[in-house]
């Protein structure tokens, strides 16, 4: 499994780590700071799932006129790791 970490923007998450495992899978997303219950939920909702498919879905998200998201920081996070 290959590891990443990105360091998420305009966000009150400092730090987002994830793997992709040999199957092109998604797994132990995790954020650091921000709003905790909802970002261990957002770690558990994508185990296991295509990292395009979380991108289609989270990318664009908004939060409180931000212009993005720790959901959408998470879909760029996955973007970069797809183009590595």
């Amino acid at each position: 499994m290959k590891t990443y970490s990105y360091t998420p923007k305009g966000v009150c998450s400092k730090l987002i780590t994830f793997g992709i495992d040999d199957e092109g899978k998604l797994r132990n997303v995790k954020f650091v700071s921000g709003c905790p219950g909802n970002l261990l939920a957002i770690g558990k909702l994508v185990e296991g799932k295509d990292p395009k498919e979380i991108i289609s879905i989270l990318k664009g998200n908004d939060c409180a006129g931000r212009g993005t998201s720790c959901a959408d920081q998470l879909a760029l996070a996955l973007e970069s790791a797809l183009q590595a």
